[in-house]
């Protein structure tokens, strides 16, 4: 798994790194079997303060690409945003790969 968290307008600190990989374990325990993981955060230059933080996420998976995005006044709050959309992506994926089909009853003659 690949995992790629870059920023724009802000430096991505030793702190904001490890905070984003330890929320994103949980989306990986669900669902092991992500190919590669983007995480961009950005501080957006809007007058108004609200929602000037964001994050966005896009994961790619077999077969499928998975994209979230959160917007909050702080920056940690949004990523705990966007963790929480991004598990239930997950899980939602995960329960559409598996087969939910039952066999056929058998016969008894």
């Amino acid at each position: 798994m690949n995992l790629t968290i870059s920023g724009h307008h802000l430096d991505v600190t030793p702190a904001l790194r490890n905070y984003v990989t330890s929320k994103l374990d949980r989306v990986v325990r669900h669902f092991d079997q992500m190919v590669n993981i983007k995480v961009l955060l950005t501080v957006e230059k809007q007058k108004e303060k609200e929602k000037r933080q964001r994050a966005e996420c896009n994961i790619h998976v077999k077969g499928n690409d998975l994209f979230a995005e959160s917007a909050h006044a702080d920056l940690y709050a949004a990523v705990d945003e966007l963790v929480d959309k991004l598990d239930r992506q997950v899980v939602r994926h995960k329960d559409r790969l598996q087969n939910h089909a039952h066999e056929a009853p058998k016969r008894i003659m």
